[in-house]
């Protein structure tokens, strides 16, 4: 059987990383022969989604139980959608852990037990308070957004902001940020996704319609990012074709997700339609929809 494990090196003798979607990397064991395949985690800087795409990397190369210390809600849904099985709460040195699963002593958790984007900017294993959630059951989503910077200006902002910056805006907010850069007008930001430079910021009492522009660059920005990543994926690779499901009472045809999907996938009527044969399973529109409307499932 091949399980995952999240750590911070490249072998059995390094710890157990507490984050799921921002560890630096994945081992993935043969618990016959211990055979280890180190992976390194390619989301680690994402701005949103590190989860989800996490969850899609461990279904490509065929692994049935991930252990990690923390696992949110998208990442959750989307490993429990390709059949693989979540162990969170693991410690130590991953050599150990692994010794405890083969032994029984530990068991499959029923849910996620951190909120959405738990892990950004933060160093692995440090936790608050207010990022774990004891019992929380899957499907349930917390907005962690409050980001680090002061917040000026009057910029409409579209919450959680994935820059990198202290940001200038907090504004009125819709759910969640699309930033990738300075964060300034688009939330406060908090994440560690790569900056965009030469993207200009709304500045105090700037127009509505120039922090629009500046939204609709950094949004244009982050599907080009996605784009690339789905390019780098060898074709037939994914063992689980894993595609987007609209949920019909919850979709209010907002149009987010329309404009987040990078392959054209998603088209509104009254509420959201998927093309089946577009969509790539990527998630994006899972991460970023504000009413948890949409879910990944096997196609």
């Amino acid at each position: 059987m091949k399980i995952a494990v999240t750590a911070k090196g490249k072998t059995l003798d390094d710890q157990v990383d507490t984050r799921f979607g921002r560890c630096p990397y994945f081992l993935v064991v043969d618990t016959e022969t211990l055979n280890v395949e180190p992976l390194e985690n390619p989301n680690l800087a994402l701005g949103g989604g590190a989860g989800i795409q996490s969850a899609q990397l461990m279904a490509q190369h065929d692994v049935k139980v991930v252990l990690t210390g923390n696992c949110g809600p998208n990442a959750y849904q989307t490993l429990n959608a390709a059949d693989i099985k979540v162990i969170i709460g693991v410690n130590g040195a991953v050599r150990r852990v692994i010794e405890q699963f083969k032994l029984g002593t530990l068991s499959s958790t029923q849910g996620p037990n951190v909120a959405s984007h738990f892990g950004m900017g933060t160093d692995a294993g440090v936790q608050t308070s207010e990022e774990i959630v004891p019992g929380m059951e899957g499907g349930m989503s917390m907005g962690m957004g409050q980001g680090m910077g002061g917040g000026q200006g009057g910029g409409r902002g579209m919450g959680r902001g994935m820059g990198m910056g202290g940001g200038q805006g907090g504004g009125r907010g819709m759910g969640r940020g699309m930033g990738m850069g300075g964060g300034q007008g688009m939330g406060a930001g908090m994440g560690v996704g790569p900056d965009v430079a030469g993207f200009p910021s709304p500045t105090a009492g700037g127009s509505e319609i120039d922090a629009l522009k500046t939204e609709a660059q950094n949004l244009e920005a982050q599907l080009q990012a996605i784009n690339e990543r789905i390019g780098q994926i060898p074709a037939g690779s994914v063992r689980h074709r894993l595609i987007a499901v609209v949920n019909a009472m919850k979709c209010t045809g907002c149009r987010l997700c329309e404009k987040v999907c990078p392959v054209g996938a998603i088209t509104i009527e009254k509420i959201a339609a998927i093309d089946a044969a577009k969509c790539t399973g990527c998630g994006q529109c899972v991460a970023e929809c504000p009413l948890e409307a949409l879910t990944l499932k096997k196609g």
